[in-house]
């Protein structure tokens, strides 16, 4: 009998757990009888009732498991772990928001008996705030573009992995793993399923302007070298303009000695606007360069602190 894993990573969900396990239950159990299955939970140090909650529902399921982070270790390695542990022939990670259809749970295992390694869902409308929505879509359109990988657009890592590509994941050893890049960069050929995104079912979203900045520099510096070349380039042509206009200067002051009177206001606003793209060049070294120091460090992705039924597949063995 083949198995079905579904990862759930969670954060800060005590609205969500307990309806998406049951909800996910329910559906595997309808739509899927003849399948094994394994439901695994990581969260990633939530702060409200989140972690009670996931141990009751372990405690009335041994099929559900659990790892509980030993702090929060960010929204792309906690889930990239846990698609690790799972242990089913297929792994199907969705979020604990309800954003992710659950009744799309049996079409992804077809398309994958037919022979796909990898079905990823892309959202082609999303109930989400339109203005937000416009912003992703221009994200994937100029990630894409200057990326040498083809990206996928609006692609948020909701899909089905066949054990074979869990497998290459295990022997990536990425310490700051990118999903959506990786699956685009060294996966299998792909079957796209498309949905419309829901809105939450119930909480807030722990998405804000400081993790969705985290998340377009990941895939920026891991699978983009524009950023450099536009530092190059602007460097160059800023120089040449430069000189151009110490020239002028030059010029103009030997020729009419007696007329000129610049004033300070120039040369002040081009020191302000140098000094920014100064700043703004640095900066994106600088992403590159923190970028390169985490790999160079190779910490791990999660610290544990704490798992539940995964010795019955001991047991069971």
């Amino acid at each position: 009998m083949k198995k079905i894993s579904i990862l759930i990573p969670c954060y800060n969900e005590e609205e969500n757990v307990f309806a998406i396990s049951e909800a996910v239950t329910e559906e595997l159990q309808k739509s899927l009888p003849n399948y094994d299955y394994e439901i695994v939970f990581i969260d990633n140090d939530s702060q409200d009732n989140t972690r009670p909650l996931i141990r009751e529902i372990c405690k009335n399921n041994p099929k559900i498991k659990a790892i509980f982070n030993a702090k929060n270790f960010g929204q792309f390695n906690s889930p990239y772990y846990g698609m690790l542990q799972t242990t089913g022939d297929c792994t199907i990670a969705l979020c604990c928001d309800f954003q992710d259809p659950v009744e799309m749970i049996p079409q992804m295992v077809k398309t994958w008996e037919n022979g796909a390694k990898i079905v990823s869902c892309i959202k082609t409308k999303s109930k989400e705030n339109p203005i937000m929505r416009f912003f992703r879509t221009i994200y994937y359109k100029i990630i894409k573009k200057m990326s040498s990988v083809d990206q996928i657009e609006h692609f948020t890592g909701f899909g089905l992995y066949d054990k074979s590509f869990i497998e290459v994941l295990r022997n990536l050893k990425d310490p700051t793993p990118f999903i959506r890049g990786i699956v685009a960069e060294l996966g299998y050929k792909r079957v796209d399923l498309e949905y419309t995104q829901a809105k939450r079912r119930a909480g807030k979203t722990k998405n804000n302007f400081f993790t969705l900045f985290d998340a377009a520099m990941l895939s920026f510096t891991s699978y983009t070298k524009i950023g450099l070349h536009l530092v190059t380039i602007a460097g160059m042509v800023i120089s040449v303009l430069s000189f151009l206009a110490a020239l002028f200067y030059l010029v103009y002051k030997l020729l009419f000695w007696n007329s000129f009177s610049a004033g300070l206001a120039p040369l002040v606003v081009g020191m302000f606007f140098f000094s920014g793209l100064q700043l703004l060049f640095i900066g994106f070294v600088g992403e590159y360069v923190m970028s390169i120091n985490t790999r160079v460090m190779n910490r791990p992705l999660v610290i544990e602190e704490e798992r539940i039924n995964f010795d019955t597949d001991e047991n069971e063995n």
